[in-house]
């Protein structure tokens, strides 16, 4: 490693970080993080912190896994990269094809298709929506319907079924045919309806009235994320997914699940499809996949959606998309490893307790100081507070007070992820409770500085 003095002078000045001003980076050069051991990481000088944003919702074993990293030596040493575009395969991906088959199954899902990360996998759900409804005669199916404050990745078209305009303004115009209802955030919301049931009911009466207007024949896809992750940790009430799946059952239209940052046990379930009992007819994966130590991501297809394609005779159920790291066989190998431990080691079940037992300390935050406007949580390891000038009004807090937060809680020992007025905390699902109370003791004395 280059020393100290060289980095710090050397922080920002030649790379653009994601979801940063640059300008921002320049005068106030992000943290250097140089290690990880468990859920905790440190600074080049030598702090270390209880890493509660999980890498970036991604580091679901923590940061020192052996047996992915294992995997990942061995599948170098072995094979380090094949092509699996057609003619060509790897004995990984077609290893961890069948045990995602496996692990999804309870879920519907029947094939996995490789990608490179979450924003790939969205975008190759989007496009074998399409392709599916020209397979069965309805080649006008191409519109997406999603979520307001739902996050779906920075691709084209993902940015496009994005609900928040902070990724969209400044690359419009996008993919045309995308439009948005109102997401379950009992918070904030057009009904002024803070009653969770029945808005759920509410936001899915806007769904079909999207359809009509839209016309149901012209949707290829509606697509959620079980639990609204980035756009600050939204749950919906538990009868809405299964509502929007009816919805889309009786319009012909599919649903495809964003399980990006729910799936593999963040939620407390071992995807968030399945915490609402839900069976999608394609899930996106990716982040936790690998525990985040290679890029890779998978869509999983049902097998009503297999049947479509693999029935074809026609020749337009050929699949002309794809990644040159589709499949790769070091990303293959890591996953297999991750997901063999992530089943031994029971995160999902990990993820419940001491989510639950972060959310309540959360929501005790929210008692003793007057700036935690709002508290969500109560499915696994996702947290969110969101921070008012006035609880009375809602007012947001001005854009500088979260990041002296962030930079308060940091030196208490704890990384958290701060997103327009909320404090976003997915920190990794091998947490102890003692690791939860040093979290929610950060926070206080973070929020005491305000």
């Amino acid at each position: 490693m280059k020393d100290s003095n060289f980095l710090k002078e050397n922080n920002a000045r030649h790379m653009w970080h994601p979801m940063a001003h640059p300008a921002d980076s320049l005068a106030n050069p992000p943290k250097i993080i140089v290690g990880g051991q468990g859920v905790r990481i440190r600074d080049i000088d030598g702090r270390e912190a209880i890493d509660a944003v999980g890498g970036l919702w991604n580091v679901n074993l923590g940061f020192s896994c052996q047996p992915v990293k294992e995997a990942i030596a061995a599948q170098l040493d072995a094979l380090p990269y094949y092509s699996t575009f057609r003619g060509a395969s790897n004995d990984k991906a077609i290893e961890l094809s069948f045990e995602l088959r496996r692990f999804f199954e309870p879920d519907g899902m029947a094939r996995a298709f490789f990608t490179s990360g979450g924003s790939d996998s969205v975008e190759t759900a989007l496009r074998l929506s399409r392709q599916y409804h020209k397979l069965r005669g309805e080649p006008g199916r191409i519109k997406y319907l999603s979520l307001k404050k739902g996050y779906h990745g920075t691709h084209t078209g993902a940015a496009s079924v994005n609900g928040n305009a902070n990724f969209r303004t400044q690359y419009e115009p996008l993919l045309p045919g995308c439009h948005h209802i109102p997401a379950p955030y009992a918070y904030r919301n057009p009904f002024n309806e803070s009653d969770p049931a029945r808005l759920a009911q509410l936001c899915a009466a806007a769904l079909e009235d999207e359809i009509a207007f839209q016309g149901a024949g012209t949707i290829a896809a509606f697509i959620m994320e079980p639990i609204l992750g980035a756009g600050g940790v939204i749950p919906p009430h538990e009868s809405f997914m299964p509502a929007v799946r009816a919805i889309c059952d009786r319009h012909g239209i599919l649903l495809i699940a964003d399980e990006v940052i729910t799936g593999f046990g963040r939620t407390g379930a071992w995807s968030g499809s399945r915490l609402w009992g839900v069976k999608p007819d394609m899930m996106c994966t990716a982040k936790a996949i690998t525990n985040a130590y290679f890029p890779f991501g998978a869509v999983m297809i049902a097998g009503d959606v297999v049947d479509a394609f693999e029935n074809d005779r026609s020749g337009a159920g050929s699949i002309g998309h794809g990644y040159t790291y589709s499949g790769h066989p070091v990303g293959a190998a890591a996953a297999l490893a991750c997901l063999a431990e992530t089943k031994r080691l029971d995160v999902a079940t990990n993820a419940a307790a001491r989510g639950a037992e972060l959310f309540a300390g959360a929501r005790a935050l929210m008692d003793r100081h007057e700036i935690v406007g709002d508290v969500r949580g109560g499915h696994g390891l996702m947290v969110a507070l969101e921070l008012v000038s006035d609880r009375r009004t809602k007012t947001p807090v001005d854009k500088a007070v979260p990041v002296k937060l962030q930079e308060a809680v940091y030196d208490a020992g704890v990384m958290i992820r701060v997103s327009g007025p909320n404090v976003i905390l997915s920190p990794p699902l091998v947490l102890t409770a003692e690791d939860v109370a040093a979290i929610l003791a950060a926070l206080d004395a973070g929020l005491s500085t305000l």
